[in-house]
């Protein structure tokens, strides 16, 4: 028997709580944002390190809209929406 002719068992699927990103995403932008507190009450004047911690945070959220408007396109149907995202 060759090693074409057997299959690999597949993994056993993530259970919900470490499936779904968005803890992950909202946790990684509520540190950003607490980034860009410390830096403005401990070294205000260190501008590169304000602005960095500012726009992580910005990204963050403009990152999740985009998950967010993917997600519910997904569950209305819509044909242009990304595969896969309605399950978790």
């Amino acid at each position: 028997m060759s090693e074409r002719d057997s299959t690999a068992p597949h993994p056993p699927p993530l259970p919900h709580g470490l499936a779904d990103p968005v803890p992950v995403v909202l946790g990684g932008t509520a540190l950003w944002f607490l980034g860009f507190l410390v830096v403005l009450v401990v070294d205000r004047s260190n501008g590169t390190l304000l602005w960095t911690t500012l726009s992580g945070g910005l990204l963050g959220i403009i990152g999740y809209g985009v998950f967010y408007w993917q997600r519910r396109a997904a569950r209305r149907g819509s044909r242009t929406a990304q595969q896969g995202l309605d399950e978790v």
